[in-house]
């Protein structure tokens, strides 16, 4: 058995070690708001947050988590809708097909933590999540947005 502490509640997993983290996410725990793109962490659709780091989480086996608190887009807020970037992304319309967009708004979330003023080159290197449409122009306004209404 692997505990996991997934917002802020202990999960007792019984799991092969090696098992990426998020599929112990979506299948175990039944958590499916991280998403499944590539697989090689490469797109960010299954980014997490590991003791506060954004992580790619379909490269993490489950077995290394150890007592890390980890966070998905389910506990970014206790409603769904009331961090700021999810305020942010819901003001400037981001989302087109939405996929992708869990994975931007924990990228998002965790670059405003480190970095609560951001110019857009910060964003640019930060946000290195894949979005097949395009939305890139609104992202990079609902983090300046985000910004400013955290402060």
């Amino acid at each position: 058995m692997i505990a996991l502490n997934i917002n802020g509640q202990v999960h007792q997993v019984d799991v092969d070690p090696e098992t990426p983290l998020l599929w112990v996410i979506r299948e175990w725990v039944g958590m499916t708001g991280t998403k499944f793109g590539c697989g090689i962490a490469q797109c960010g659709a299954c980014s997490v947050h590991i003791d506060g780091a954004v992580t790619r989480s379909c490269s993490v086996p489950v077995g290394t988590v150890g007592a890390s608190k980890i966070v998905t887009i389910e506990g970014l807020s206790a409603d769904g809708l009331s961090h700021p970037v999810q305020r942010a992304w819901l003001a400037h319309e981001v989302p087109q097909c939405g996929y992708c967009q869990s994975g931007q708004i924990m990228a998002a979330a965790a670059l405003l933590a480190q970095n609560p003023k951001p110019s857009d080159a910060d964003i640019d290197d930060a946000m290195s999540n894949i979005c097949r449409c395009g939305t890139y122009n609104r992202i990079r306004t609902a983090i300046h947005t985000a910004s400013a209404s955290a402060s």
